[in-house]
């Protein structure tokens, strides 16, 4: 007689979207004032959740998962775009807010935070979606975008997930970014050999190349994918006008696409 089959279950666990956040410099912060800076930064991601219209992840079964200097929030995957855009510019702006309030004593808020998907086990939270949440939380091309966000008067960094990626902005399901926001780059941890993804990098309010120079794992303009637009020359300007160059990195998402050519018609005086 055959042995019973004594095999765990093969199901794939239901899908999830994950949300990493991580505090810059926690372990910094004056024990005495840790515990009312995390405070502070539940409290906006509660209000940003709730402007998105996202629910709340406490109210699903292991939905949240404190890692002391950040969380990990989960959500259904039907509300994976909404992840991106607008909580990712709206968490910004919401910092950038706290910044100008925020008493001198206060230890200043600054966040990496990563955008995953994938099948994970509730509420164990077993299962590789959660595992590369948080390395391409703590990879070293997020916290070098950090800087670049500090240089740009920001407070967030972002990470997604190359499907996250292909799901929300290349699907156009990101009313306000396009993909000229985000900058392809790989995610490697220091301390763990093995994890090497690709991922593309957000800082809120700067475009894909205004952040290039600040990472070390990212493709430069001459290997970028040829899917990815190549700036073109300026216009010729007419006899008489003159034409006037923007050489810096315009980062403001809002003019960034209309800024053209500026001409002076000289004709009239």
């Amino acid at each position: 007689m055959d042995a019973p089959l004594h095999a765990e279950p093969l199901d794939v666990p239901a899908e999830l979207a994950l949300v990493a956040i991580d505090m810059e410099k926690y372990s910094q912060i004056p024990e005495a004032k840790m515990a009312a800076a995390r405070c502070d930064v539940d409290d906006i991601v509660a209000t940003v959740l709730a402007e998105c219209q996202l629910p709340d992840p406490q109210e699903l079964p292991g939905g949240y998962k404190d890692s002391g200097d950040g969380a990990i929030l989960l959500f259904p995957p039907s509300v994976l775009a909404r992840l991106v855009d607008p909580l990712l510019g709206r968490l910004n702006a919401a910092l950038v807010r706290y910044e100008r309030q925020r008493l001198a004593s206060s230890p200043v808020l600054r966040l990496r935070a990563s955008v995953h998907i994938g099948p994970l086990s509730l509420p164990d939270h077993r299962g590789d979606a959660i595992n590369d949440t948080t390395r391409l939380l703590d990879s070293q091309a997020t916290r070098q975008a950090l800087s670049a966000a500090k240089d740009s008067g920001g407070f967030l960094a972002a990470a997604l997930s190359e499907i996250v990626y292909q799901r929300t902005v290349y699907a156009g399901r990101t009313q306000d970014l396009g993909p000229h926001h985000f900058l392809e780059a790989v995610a490697r941890v220091g301390d763990k050999p093995g994890f090497e993804q690709p991922c593309r990098i957000h800082v809120p309010g700067l475009t894909g190349p205004a952040v290039r120079p600040y990472l070390t794992d990212a493709p430069s303009p001459a290997t970028a994918p040829a899917s990815e637009p190549q700036p073109t020359a300026p216009p010729t300007a007419p006899a008489g006008g003159g034409t006037f160059q923007f050489h810096g990195q315009v980062s403001d998402s809002t003019i960034v696409d209309h800024i053209g050519t500026l001409r002076i018609d000289r004709r009239q005086q």
